[in-house]
């Protein structure tokens, strides 16, 4: 009997339902470049990963929908946008990890041409600044204020964030309590585009990963 009161009680929580979404498949992507703050549109498989992503996401009484303000992540939103109606809040803050003097240039030539930038990306350093972009910290810090900001903002509600893999990687390691150490491990959380990744954040701050990188939709 005490069990089933804790249920009942634990479904009279409040929650807050957050959705991130990669991208599609971007021309970039498609090259293997390396995207950072380019403003590289979709593929033509990018679209239609957008558009099966939408429908997978329209019935699900979304209250606010919000992307980074890249070209690639916009255009991954829209199709979803046009389906319930509602606006895009784009939003430099979820743009993806400016890998400066790298970005725009193929894997093999960021590794030939900037060796030890490529060496600091690989090994996930969080603190490493490259050159000319930006930490994995600084990412945090940009991303995850405006996230704790929108999850308060919609309250009890359901938020889709339409992303970047690294963008992500952060902010669910942030939601899970995995970057609040002085010392952090290289950990890497992978998403495919348009991965769906979701979390039921409850008022006592308890969270629920019920999925992670989700690509059903897409097959």
């Amino acid at each position: 009997m005490n069990s089933d009161r804790d249920s009942k009680a634990e479904d009279q929580k409040t929650r807050t339902t957050l959705l991130l979404v990669r991208h599609g498949q971007s021309e970039g992507n498609a090259e293997r470049r390396f995207g950072g703050h380019t403003a590289t549109p979709l593929s033509t498989l990018g679209h239609e990963q957008a558009r099966l992503t939408a429908h997978a996401l329209a019935s699900e009484s979304i209250t606010a929908i919000y992307s980074s303000d890249l070209q690639r992540a916009v255009q991954t939103a829209t199709p979803l946008a046009e389906l319930t109606g509602l606006t895009i809040h784009k939003t430099a803050a979820f743009r993806e990890r400016s890998v400066g003097v790298m970005e725009g240039l193929t894997f093999e030539e960021a590794a030939e041409h900037h060796p030890e930038q490529y060496a600091a990306l690989l090994r996930r350093d969080f603190e490493h600044v490259l050159q000319g972009g930006e930490s994995y910290r600084q990412l945090l810090d940009r991303a995850t204020q405006k996230l704790d900001k929108i999850i308060t903002q919609h309250h009890g509600g359901t938020i889709v964030v339409f992303s970047h893999t690294g963008t992500i990687c952060i902010l669910a390691l942030h939601l899970m309590g995995a970057l609040d150490s002085p010392e952090l491990k290289p950990i890497w959380l992978s998403s495919s585009n348009c991965g769906i990744s979701r979390f039921d954040l409850r008022d006592d701050g308890f969270v629920r990963v019920t999925a992670f990188n989700d690509t059903r939709h897409l097959l």
